[in-house]
């Protein structure tokens, strides 16, 4: 019996190499396929601090500093007192009177304020619930909570301090700007804060970041 001529057809294949930098790469590519493409990085907001101008659109604000207010005791049954204050120097630049307002407790929620204080939409370090914030303009030595058309006003976001508290070293805001326009079902512009559809909430835009050293303060 004849044996067959020439080896057996089944022989062991080779194996091929790939990179691991080219699967690295073709798993890259195909995560961001999945993902709907590159998404561009957010610029950073412009850091600012004391002096700073902002330009606000309703409003135009100087950032004035930050300090440590003390007001003292009226009697002796009393206690000092101590506060973190923030001070800008505020323009309000609509046609109608304008409300101080307060910062907004959540940023989601914050494109909703249509006030002074409702643009500063984050503040590190974060102080206790039952520190405040107060806000409130000074008007010809008069403490009030409204912004008159074209004038200036002093604005204090303040935050009280307890007895053995210490104040931080710095404190930094995010603040947003506003624009006029409609609203959605309205056709009657108004001021509204600036701010992105980021899937089923509204985050605002950041204006500028400012950043202040808390100094040592004075008697209110």
């Amino acid at each position: 019996m004849t044996e067959p001529s020439g080896g057996s057809s089944d022989r062991p294949r080779r194996p091929v190499m790939v990179p691991a930098l080219a699967l690295t790469a073709f798993t890259a590519v195909g995560i961001t396929a999945l993902l709907g493409g590159l998404r561009e990085a957010p610029e950073e907001p412009e850091a600012l601090g004391p002096g700073a101008v902002i330009d606000q659109g309703q409003f135009v604000t100087k950032v004035v500093g930050s300090r440590v207010t003390v007001e003292r005791a009226r009697n002796r049954f009393e206690e000092d007192k101590r506060f973190v204050d923030v001070v800008f120097d505020v323009k309000n630049n609509g046609d109608e009177t304008a409300p101080v307002g307060v910062p907004p407790q959540k940023i989601e929620s914050a494109f909703t304020l249509a006030s002074f204080a409702g643009s500063l939409v984050k503040i590190d370090p974060v102080f206790p619930q039952d520190a405040g914030p107060y806000v409130f303009a000074r008007s010809k030595g008069d403490e009030t909570r409204q912004l008159h058309p074209g004038i200036t006003s002093e604005v204090v976001l303040r935050y009280r301090l307890k007895d053995t508290e210490q104040p931080p070293q710095k404190i930094t805001l995010d603040v947003a700007a506003f624009e006029w326009e409609p609203d959605f079902n309205n056709v009657t512009p108004r001021w509204k804060m600036v701010a992105t559809d980021v899937g089923d909430k509204w985050l605002p835009e950041i204006k500028a970041r400012v950043t202040l050293s808390v100094k040592e303060g004075d008697a209110a």
